[in-house]
């Protein structure tokens, strides 16, 4: 059953964005009296379609706020170009990335102008939204605004690491499983070529531990994706 965020609820009805609404027409094809999943505030819908032209769909029944156990997970990544970026929010979604953080670094070969950011946070979200409700979601990850590298100190996790192309502490399942009880999680990755051994320096000041991924030099969307993973092998 194809699951959308919903913007608004009114009494028993829910309002769908217009864009869901084009596709649950035009795309899944549905028809009146056709059931969807909808998300809002975290409470997750069984609706029906009561009108196709319409963006409001009626409430058959509720499930309880989901309240995960699970680790939270945010991952701040270098700004890369925009096909990988498309990449790393997609599978970041589905592994069940809570934060998504783009960092502006020194060795990023994408830079964003002020003025395109608001364009590109409006695509990163719609990657995220749709991303959320393929993999059955009741929360899209936060994605921020880009930011520069000497922002993450202010942004507090209990457990910091930063991705290292040096001979560190091997990230795996087992070194990961000495932090089983921990709530929350940061990792930092780099560009192609790596952090700077200036930036390396000043996460460390920051808090940040360094890990590698022991003899593998892994690309960006990789080391994404690989690391979201060995978090969820946690769950």
């Amino acid at each position: 059953m194809q699951r959308y965020f919903v913007k608004n609820k009114r009494e028993d009805y829910l309002e769908l964005e217009k864009s869901d609404v084009h596709h649950i027409k035009n795309v899944m094809r549905y028809s009146i009296l056709d059931k969807i999943e909808c998300v809002y505030e975290g409470i997750l819908y069984l609706c029906e379609i009561v009108d196709l032209s319409s963006e409001w769909v009626h409430i058959l029944s509720s499930m309880e706020k989901i309240n995960s156990n699970t680790p939270r997970l945010a991952v701040a990544i270098a700004l890369v170009k925009e096909q990988k970026m498309d990449l790393i929010l997609q599978k970041l979604t589905e592994l069940g990335v809570s934060e998504i953080i783009p960092v502006m670094m020194e060795r990023c070969v994408v830079k964003i102008s002020e003025e395109k950011v608001s364009k590109k946070m409006e695509r990163w979200q719609k990657i995220c939204k749709e991303a959320s409700e393929q993999s059955k979601r009741v929360d899209i990850p936060l994605v921020y605004r880009p930011i520069m590298i000497d922002e993450l100190a202010g942004i507090s996790y209990e457990r910091k690491f930063v991705c290292s192309t040096k001979k560190m502490q091997i990230l795996d399942v087992d070194y990961f499983q000495s932090f089983k009880e921990s709530s929350d999680f940061i990792f930092v990755i780099g560009p192609e070529g790596g952090l700077t051994n200036r930036e390396e320096e000043k996460l460390f000041s920051f808090g940040y531990s360094p890990v590698s991924f022991g003899s593998l030099i892994m690309r960006v969307e990789t080391a994404a994706i690989y690391v979201a993973s060995i978090v969820n092998f946690m769950k």
